[in-house]
C-alpha cells in the first residue's frame, strides 16, 4: 500500500515537473515519507534515515584517528540508533583515502553492527556513510546507484542525518556494503573468491598499482599492492582471471560474467564517471567468483560520478566539452585496460557495450528521468543541507549544481571545479545518440510468442519471434536465478521469423532474445541480462520412487565438509527417472509430525539419474542447500514429500556410527544397507555388516593423521586381507597384513581413507 501511494505521488511528480504543484505535492510527500520512515526499507531511495552513534569517551575523533593511523580497527560506541531502534556495543571506525582527513570535523563512517554482538538491523550488519566531500550538488553517489540498479545488481543508497555524542556531524549518503552478504542476496553465494578492487595503500598519481587486471605473470606476490582479497582464498582465481583475459579471450565466458562487466564499462562510460574502471586509476569495484565460476563486477564508490573527476590515465578532461563528448570506446586501444581493449575489439562484444550504452542514454537521460529524480531527492535533502554545518561546500552551491557549474571548491585530480550533472548530461546525451555506432540501424525485434500456451515440465517448447534487419540471434534462459544463461542459436526461416525449440526443465524459466546485424545489435528486453520474459509450466506430479533418499549420514567426522570446511550432516536424493525434475517447493524433514519442515528453495531441479546433496545442519544462511533441521545419530526418520504433502519417501534408522553411511542397495531401488560412504555417487557393492560398523577394537592406525604413511596394527587371529578406499570407494590398496605393518601415503592424495581389515574397519586422514 505505502509503495503505492509513494509510486503515485513520485508519477504526479513526474507529469508536470515545473509547476507550483510539484512544490506542494514534494512537501506532502516529505511529510508522508518522515511518518513512514520507521516502517521502510533502510536503504528506501525516498526516506531519510536518522543516525546517532554514542561513545563513553569524549576524546571518541582522537581514538577513530588513532585506528585509522593504525591497523584501521573499530572503536566500540557505547550504542548506535537506527531510528530510534538502539543496538548496544557496536564496532566504529573512519573510512574512505581521499575525503577522510584527521583534521576535518565531518568524517566518512564504517558501523559494523555484529562487532562485538550479533546485531543486525533489517539484516543489515555493515553500514557506509560517506560524508559528500567531494559533491557540491549532494546528489551524484545516490542519483548514480539509483539509475545503476536498473541495469545491474547494485548498492542500494540513500541519505542519513548523522550524530555522535548527540551533535549533528551533517548530511551523510548511506550506501549498501558491498559483503558477504550482498553477494549471498545477490547471487545466491557467498564462499567464492572475492576480491576488492582497490589498491590497499590507496590510488592515486604518486602510484602505478593499480587493479586494471592486466597479467603480470605466475606470481601472486605481483599483485598484492592493486588488490585486496575479502575472502579465504582468491588470488589463483584473479591469475586466472587476468591471464584468460589478456591471452585467452575465446575462453572469457567460462570465467567472467561478460554481460555484467559490459553494463558496467557502459554506466562508467555514459555516466563520464572516470574515478573507475576506466579511468586513471583503474578501480572502484568488486569481483566476486560465483558458484558457477564466473566472476561478477560490482560497482563501489560513485562519489565523482557525472564528470567529477577528470583523469583518464591519458590526459585530463578539464574542459567541459572534453567531458561531455567523452569518447564511448574510450581505453579501447590500452593494454593497461584490457576488459575494454580485449572485450571491445570483439565485434559482437562492442554491439552488445553500445547497445547498453544506448539503452541507457535513451531511458535515463534522454527521457530526463535522471533530472526528475535528481529534483525530488533536492527537495528531500534540502533542509539537511542547510543544517550541515559540516558540509565541503555551500547551501548556494547545493542548490545550483544540478543544473549549473562551479568553480573552485577542491575540483579533485584533474579538474579545478565541478560541472553541473545537466550542463554534463543533457549536452553528453545529444552527442551520444548523434554518434555513429548509436545511429547505425540495429535490429528490430518483435512478436514474440511461444508454441504452448501451458508448457508441461519434461516437454521441448518452441519460441518465436519476428526479427527485422538482423542476420543471427540467440536466446539465453535458465532455470535458476543465479545460474548464467544459456545461449542457443535461432534458426530464421528466411523471412525475419527466427525459431529456437528448448527443453522445459522446470516449473519456472527466464529467458531473453539478442539479435545483431553487421553494424549493431539490439536485446529485448533492453535491460537483459538483468531483465528477462519468463514463462511458467506446470509440473508432471511426481510419483513415489522417481525421487528417493538414497543415502545419508547423520554422524559426520571426517567424511565430507561442505563450502564452509564444516563436517555436518547429509542427505543425497537421486531421480530414478529419465527426466529433470523440478524440486521447487517439496519438503524434507526428520519430524514425522511437521513432514513441511524445510522447503526445497524455488529453482532447485534435480536432472535426470541424478543426485542432489543437502546438507542437515539447521545453518540455511550458507551457501548451497542447508536444512532447517540436524539428524540424530540416534533413531528418527528422514521423510521427503512433494508441494501438496503428499510423502515420496520416507525411511527409520537406528543408532548410527561416526562416518558410515546407510544407503540404497542397489543404487536406488534397493534397501537400505550400512555402507562406506559415496557422496554424490553411485552407491556400490561396498557394504558393511552390523558388526563391521561396530567391531574395530582389533585394529591400531598411528600416527592419525600422517602425511607420509601409518603404522597398522591389527589384533585378529592370523593374517588378514587390508583393503584400503577413498571415499568414493575405490580400491587404492588391497594386501595381506599381519600384527605390525607400515604403509607408504606419500603418493597418496589427501583425503580421508577407510580402511577393512576382515571384520575389522577404521580410518586414516592422509595431509
Amino acid at each position: 500500500m505505502y509503495n503505492s501511494i509513494v509510486y503515485s505521488i513520485l508519477l504526479c511528480l513526474r507529469i508536470n515537473s515545473t509547476s507550483y504543484l510539484m512544490k506542494n505535492f514534494t512537501l506532502i510527500l516529505l511529510s508522508f515519507l518522515t511518518i513512514q520512515l520507521s516502517a521502510q526499507d533502510f536503504y528506501d531511495l525516498y526516506t531519510l534515515q536518522t543516525i546517532k552513534i554514542t561513545f563513553a569517551e569524549s576524546n571518541w575523533d582522537q581514538l577513530l584517528d588513532t585506528e585509522k593511523a593504525g591497523n584501521e580497527g573499530y572503536t566500540m560506541a557505547q550504542s548506535v540508533a537506527i531510528n530510534g531502534e538502539v543496538y548496544d556495543s557496536v564496532g566504529v571506525k573512519y573510512k574512505g583515502n581521499s575525503t577522510y582527513q584527521t583534521n576535518q570535523v565531518k568524517n566518512p563512517f564504517h558501523i559494523e553492527l555484529d562487532t562485538y554482538k550479533e546485531h543486525d538491523h533489517q539484516g543489515y550488519k555493515d553500514i557506509k556513510l560517506s560524508n559528500v566531500a567531494k559533491d557540491p550538488s549532494f546528489l551524484r553517489e545516490v542519483l548514480s546507484y539509483d539509475i545503476l540498479g536498473n541495469y545491474m545488481d547494485a548498492p542500494k543508497s540513500n541519505y542519513a542525518n548523522v550524530y555522535v555524542n548527540g551533535n549533528l556531524m551533517g548530511l551523510y549518503s548511506n550506501c549498501e556494503a558491498i559483503t558477504k552478504t550482498f553477494t549471498k542476496d545477490r547471487f545466491g553465494s557467498k564462499n567464492g573468491a572475492f576480491i576488492k578492487c582497490n589498491p590497499p595503500a590507496g590510488a592515486g598519481p604518486q602510484s602505478n598499482d593499480f587493479p586494471n587486471l592486466v597479467y603480470l605473470g605466475e606470481d601472486s606476490t605481483d599483485y598484492y599492492e592493486s588488490y585486496e582479497i575479502k575472502s579465504d582464498a582468491g588470488w589463483d582465481e584473479l591469475l586466472d582471471l587476468c591471464d584468460t583475459l589478456s591471452n585467452y579471450t575465446d575462453a572469457i565466458e567460462q570465467i567472467l560474467d561478460v554481460d555484467r562487466t559490459l553494463w558496467m564499462l557502459a554506466f562508467d562510460n555514459v555516466l563520464v564517471n572516470l574515478d573507475s574502471y576506466i579511468g586513471a586509476f583503474a578501480q572502484n569495484y568488486y569481483l566476486y567468483r560465483n558458484e558457477y565460476g564466473q566472476f561478477v563486477p560490482m560497482v563501489w564508490d560513485l562519489n565523482e560520478s557525472f564528470g567529477r573527476f577528470s583523469m583518464t590515465g591519458n590526459g585530463n578532461l578539464n574542459s567541459n566539452s572534453a567531458k561531455q563528448q567523452m569518447n564511448p570506446l574510450l581505453q579501447i586501444n590500452d593494454s593497461d585496460f584490457p576488459l575494454l581493449q580485449k572485450l571491445l575489439s570483439v565485434p559482437s562484444y562492442q554491439k552488445k557495450y553500445i547497445a547498453h550504452c544506448k539503452t541507457m542514454v535513451e531511458e535515463a537521460f534522454a527521457s530526463n528521468a535522471y533530472y526528475e529524480t535528481g529534483l525530488i531527492l533536492k527537495e528531500l535533502i534540502d533542509a539537511s543541507v542547510q543544517a550541515d554545518n559540516n558540509k565541503f561546500f555551500s547551501y548556494n552551491n547545493f542548490l545550483s549544481n544540478l543544473d549549473s557549474d562551479i568553480t573552485g571548491g577542491g575540483g579533485g585530480p584533474g579538474g579545478g571545479g565541478t560541472i553541473g550533472i545537466a550542463t554534463l548530461m543533457n549536452a553528453r546525451t545529444t552527442y551520444l545518440l548523434e554518434n555513429s555506432l548509436f545511429t547505425a540501424i540495429a535490429p528490430i525485434i518483435s512478436d514474440i510468442s511461444l508454441s504452448a500456451d501451458n508448457p508441461v515440465v519434461g516437454d521441448m517448447i518452441t519460441i518465436s519471434t519476428s526479427i527485422t534487419d538482423g542476420n543471427s540471434a540467440y536466446i539465453g534462459y535458465r532455470i535458476n536465478k543465479f545460474a548464467p544463461f544459456t545461449k542457443v542459436e535461432m534458426v530464421s526461416d528466411g523471412s525475419g521469423i527466427f525459431q529456437v525449440t528448448i527443453p522445459v526443465k522446470a516449473a519456472y524459466t527466464e529467458y531473453y532474445i539478442y539479435s545483431e546485424n553487421d553494424n549493431a545489435g539490439k536485446f529485448s528486453p533492453q535491460r537483459a541480462e538483468h531483465e528477462f520474459y519468463n514463462f511458467t509450466a506446470t509440473s508432471v506430479n511426481t510419483s513415489v520412487g522417481d525421487v528417493v533418499i538414497n543415502e545419508f549420514m547423520a554422524s559426520n567426522d571426517m567424511t565430507q565438509v561442505d563450502q564452509d570446511f564444516e563436517y555436518d550432516d547429509w542427505i543425497e536424493l537421486y531421480n530414478n527417472s529419465n527426466l529433470d525434475i523440478d524440486l521447487s517447493g517439496y519438503f524434507l524433514s526428520d519430524n514425522s509430525e511437521d513432514i513441511m519442515s524445510w522447503q526445497i528453495p524455488a529453482g532447485t531441479v534435480i536432472s535426470a539419474n541424478g543426485y542432489l546433496m543437502i546438507w542437515a545442519d539447521k545453518d540455511e544462511e550458507q551457501e548451497g542447500l542447508h536444512a532447517n533441521f540436524k539428524l540424530s545419530a540416534a533413531a528418527e526418520s528422514i521423510i521427503l514429500s512433494d508441494s501438496d504433502g503428499s510423502i515420496l519417501d520416507e525411511v527409520s534408522y537406528a543408532d548410527q556410527t561416526t562416518d558410515i553411511s546407510y544407503g540404497r542397495f542397489p543404487n536406488g531401488t534397493g534397501d537400505l544397507q550400512v555402507m562406506n560412504p559415496t557422496f554424490g555417487l553411485e552407491n556400490n557393492n561396498d557394504i558393511l555388516t552390523l558388526g563391521d560398523a561396530f567391531e574395530n577394537e582389533k585394529l591400531i592406525i598411528y600416527p592419525n593423521p600422517t602425511i607420509e604413511g601409518f603404522w597398522i596394527n591389527y589384533n585378529g587371529v592370523g593374517q588378514a586381507h587390508l583393503s584400503v578406499s577413498d571415499l568414493y570407494g575405490r580400491v587404492i590398496l588391497s594386501q595381506s597384513i599381519s600384527t605390525e605393518n607400515w604403509i607408504d601415503t606419500k603418493d597418496w592424495t589427501s583425503g580421508i581413507y577407510l580402511i577393512r581389515a576382515n571384520d575389522s574397519i577404521g580410518k586414516i586422514v592422509v595431509r
